[in-house]
């Protein structure tokens, strides 16, 4: 049996979902050195729905243990990250 992984919420006070995932993708370019933070399963809520998640990128895992860092539900093939 492997430990559970735990998730740091991260409240913000941003009004809009496109302002949270951009909030997102700049906090996974500036700590993309940490390897404790797996940037693949970044999920958004809305601060009183925390139940309803949103997918921010695409979680495929690719060839040598990495994932897809295209948005979720991109068009086209996994692979290319930004």
């Amino acid at each position: 049996m492997t430990a559970p992984r735990w998730v740091v919420h991260l409240p913000t006070t941003l009004t809009s979902r496109e302002a949270a995932a951009g909030l997102a993708a700049v906090l996974r370019q500036s700590l993309a050195h940490v390897e404790a933070i797996d940037f693949a399963e970044t999920t958004l809520s809305e601060e009183d729905a925390q139940h309803l998640r949103h997918r921010v990128w695409c979680d495929t895992r690719l060839d040598g243990g990495r994932r897809c860092g295209l948005g979720h539900r991109h068009p086209g093939r996994c692979g290319t990250t930004p």
